[in-house]
């Protein structure tokens, strides 16, 4: 089989959840079952994988299905939690208050306080976070999913305290190999690492300066009364003015600091900061900008998940109390990421399977307390005590909560699997690479000289597939690396380009897509969403790809190992 048919096969399960999702409308509950059977016939048939490895990555995908589930159910447990106690009507008030004006709002809540999440926790937390927040506050609930998706771009290579870069380009590459032709040049695997590190850092900073502002273009041009991208000029200089108050902070650190901190620190210090000036008028608009009345929006707006004031009772607590477990779930998972022994204790209660069906390699387990769902479910439990609830009222948030967690638990259950048969697809009897690698190596020997800048593309694929910029370095970090020393060019660089790809291709990943709108109760028009997602999508893989091919072929950026032959 040609590369060029193995490309075109491996392509098909992604193109025809295109066309069933974004061309022809089909809810992901109707698509992605026909997307994985689809999948599994193309592994048994074309590629020779074996039925037995086929029904391991199935399971394995389940598993990590039941990990994505429970984020959703935390996150929509403190949703729900917050309504029961009074702390979601203080929130919205408190918005209010800081400025009325949406175009704002929308920048605090899901630029910074979304990146500040994705910093400290990584794997979809901030559009399980930020979305729900935003419904909470007065925001339609597809508006809050396709802003929750937009953030997860800028902020994502440094994502759960670095794991992106820490995990995945650490164990993607072949790091003994590296280590050793390094030292024979007298440098050290962190001259190398830290080198791609702060190359990451600025094709983001420049990238992402333009996120905000594609928030605010969005939410007026179709979600606004006039449906006009007119309406968001006023509000454009103080995007900027957000956009650099995370890209400074956040650049820097990744350029002294190291993968842990750029998205921590620029989330932190650019909320502050945008607080403060939103506080004090600096840069916002005169006319405040708002939706059209909530009675006026159209039916597939709407979620399943209304958060209407005269529905939350008369009971009222204090602003900071209200946003006490916001500021305690922040907490415990930077400390979670950051301090060994507590990391441990949390990791040390795990469930899984090693070599699920006896497929070598294909493992899986399930770490309650470590993930995200188990923060959450304990901050709402803290909760409970904090803002003084009944107990009843608590029950009543488990009850909504497990609810809406249905249709999500339907979709991903068919979703996660044909990723996972996608990606662990390269052990098999025809003897030929994994699905994602042959497409890349299909683009790589079309294009020659100039795949720098289809190397974002590249990454972005592999995020698309897999829902996560960390499993996608560790399939194609090495890929790509491979083909700059192939080219004769920077290996850091092309490792960089493949990062901050493999980051923006968080926002078209469908069951990223799936897991927010689950957590809005909005399930059904995935394909509205990834519609529009698209664009900053290609914005972001275009400008990066255009970046990469400016430092390999007019700047010349070298790297400790360009040009050396790994031993």
């Amino acid at each position: 089989m040609t590369l060029g048919l193995q490309a075109l096969l491996a392509f098909a399960p992604i193109a025809l959840s295109g066309v069933l999702l974004v061309g022809l409308g089909w809810s992901a509950k109707k698509a992605m079952p026909l997307v994985y059977v689809v999948t599994a016939l193309i592994a048994l048939t074309a590629w020779g994988v074996s039925f037995n490895r086929v029904a391991a990555a199935t399971l394995e995908g389940i598993i990590i299905t039941v990990q994505v589930l429970w984020i959703i159910f935390g996150a929509l447990l403190l949703l729900n939690t917050l309504k029961h106690s009074g702390g979601i009507a203080s929130i919205r008030s408190g918005f209010a208050r800081i400025t009325p004006d949406r175009r704002i709002q929308v920048i605090l809540i899901a630029w910074l306080f979304g990146c500040f999440i994705e910093g400290a926790s990584g794997f979809g937390t901030p559009a399980a976070v930020a979305g729900p927040l935003m419904v909470a506050v007065g925001f339609p609930a597809l508006s809050a999913v396709m802003f929750g998706m937009i953030i997860q771009s800028t902020p994502v290579s440094f994502g759960a305290v670095g794991t992106p870069l820490l995990v995945g380009v650490q164990g993607g590459l072949q790091r003994e190999s590296m280590t050793q032709a390094l030292a024979a040049q007298g440098q050290t695997w962190a001259d190398f690492f830290n080198l791609v590190v702060e190359r990451v850092a600025l094709g983001h900073a420049i990238a992402g300066t333009l996120i905000p502002v594609f928030l605010v273009f969005f939410m007026t041009r179709f979600f606004g009364r006039n449906r006009s991208w007119a309406d968001a000029l006023p509000a454009v200089p103080f995007a900027l003015f957000a956009a650099f108050a995370f890209t400074i902070p956040y650049g820097l650190a990744g350029r002294f600091l190291g993968p842990e901190f750029p998205s921590l620190l620029g989330g932190l210090l650019g909320l502050a900061l945008a607080t403060l000036a939103a506080r004090a008028g600096f840069l916002v608009p005169k006319k405040s900008w708002d939706f059209a009345d909530a009675k006026e929006w159209p039916a597939d707006w709407m979620g399943n998940i209304e958060m209407k004031l005269d529905e939350l009772g008369s009971r009222r607590i204090p602003t900071l109390l209200a946003w006490v477990p916001y500021g305690l779930l922040a907490l415990i998972l930077v400390l979670s990421r950051t301090l060994p022994s507590f990391k441990a204790w949390l990791l040390s209660v795990s469930v899984g399977v090693k070599d699920i069906l006896g497929e070598t390699g294909i493992s899986g387990n399930f770490q309650p307390l470590y993930l995200p769902g188990g923060v959450l479910v304990f901050v709402c439990l803290v909760t409970i005590v904090l803002h003084r609830m009944p107990v009843a009222d608590f029950m009543k948030g488990v009850r909504e909560s497990g609810g809406t967690l249905i249709g999500a638990g339907f979709v991903l259950v068919f979703t996660v699997p044909m990723v996972r048969i996608m990606i662990q697809s390269g052990v098999n009897a025809n003897e030929l690479a994994s699905m994602p690698i042959s497409m890349a190596r299909w683009v790589a020997g079309s294009v020659g000289e100039v795949y720098p800048f289809f190397a974002p593309t590249v990454g972005a694929l592999g995020a698309f597939l897999a829902g996560s910029n960390t499993v996608s370095n560790l399939m194609l970090s090495q890929y790509q690396y491979s083909v700059a020393q192939a080219l004769g060019v920077s290996g850091a660089t092309m490792v960089a380009a493949q990062s901050i790809g493999a980051a923006a291709g968080n926002m078209i990943a469908i069951h990223n897509v799936v897991a927010a709108s689950a957590t809005v109760g909005l399930m059904g028009r995935e394909g509205q969403t990834l519609r529009r997602t698209v664009i900053p999508t290609i914005y972001y893989v275009a400008l990066v790809g255009a970046l990469t091919m400016v430092a390999m072929h007019v700047v010349h950026w070298t790297d400790p190992l360009m040009g050396v032959k790994l031993p």
